[in-house]
């Protein structure tokens, strides 16, 4: 089964309606809304004039986010019509940005060497092989420099939609195929689509980039989300969600900060 090609057909979709969803507010974006979080922007620290290549980033809004902070800033994404967009956002508004359209496994050499790379928020759960993924990283990570992490804790991904119950093993098991209906920017966008996904816990992603000369420098939780992304959430805080039935027990989000060796 061509699990990366499903999954492609299922991301052109979404960025379809993605593109005039209130959630990425892109009218907001065009004049001048930063769609970096602040526990991201933190650990990036400045990066004027930092090469950064930005993993899995959708139409571009965080890597034309980290161009306007002054980075040479370069995105890959498995989706062409994302990476279409996004190319069309880098030259409306002028930026220097670059971006390729690849599977994450399948980047190569010529896409060079950097000084950050970075992923963030519902990522490594379209990947099946997390040390095929850490390769990759070590790969375009120049000696010394940062790898940085921000994503959905795998303790979230273990509920159902509506989290009443544990549905999905925490340990990855092998692939979760399923019918994707809405997307999370819009839920009633008419997108009836097959994904596959794969869980990760968060030893199997500390050990993958650990076996590939990574040194943790960093590693933190979070019990809110930054986006209403999911079903029954409520805003305790400016920017902060929380699932309303769980309060303050389970973490959501977790950032890791790594160098290369």
């Amino acid at each position: 089964m061509d699990y990366f090609n499903d999954n492609k057909l299922l991301w052109n979709e979404k960025t379809k309606h993605h593109l005039n969803s209130e959630f990425y507010d892109l009218a907001g974006f065009k004049a001048g809304r930063d769609s970096l979080n602040p526990v991201e922007i933190a650990l990036l620290g400045d990066v004027k004039e930092k090469s950064i290549l930005h993993l899995q980033c959708h139409f571009g809004q965080d890597t034309l986010s980290l161009a306007r902070k002054g980075a040479k800033a370069t995105g890959v994404d498995l989706s062409d019509t994302a990476i279409l967009h996004a190319k069309q956002l880098n030259t409306e508004l002028n930026l220097a940005a670059e971006f390729i359209c690849s599977n994450v496994y399948d980047l190569n050499e010529k896409a060079g060497s950097f000084d950050i790379v970075f992923t963030s928020y519902g990522t490594i759960g379209w990947l099946p092989d997390l040390d095929k993924w850490a390769e990759v990283i070590r790969r375009h990570l120049k000696p010394g420099g940062t790898f940085i992490m921000v994503d959905f804790h795998p303790v979230v991904w273990m509920f159902d939609d509506d989290f009443t119950h544990i549905k999905y093993p925490y340990h990855n098991h092998g692939v979760i195929t399923e019918t994707n209906k809405g997307t999370y920017a819009d839920r009633n966008a008419p997108i009836r689509q097959i994904s596959h996904g794969w869980n990760h816990s968060i030893s199997e992603i500390i050990n993958a980039l650990v076996s590939h000369s990574l040194n943790i420098n960093s590693f933190d939780e979070y019990n809110y989300s930054p986006y209403n992304c999911f079903n029954g959430l409520i805003e305790t805080a400016p920017g902060k969600f929380k699932i309303e039935r769980f309060e303050d027990k389970i973490p959501m989000v977790y950032a890791i900060k790594a160098t290369r060796k």
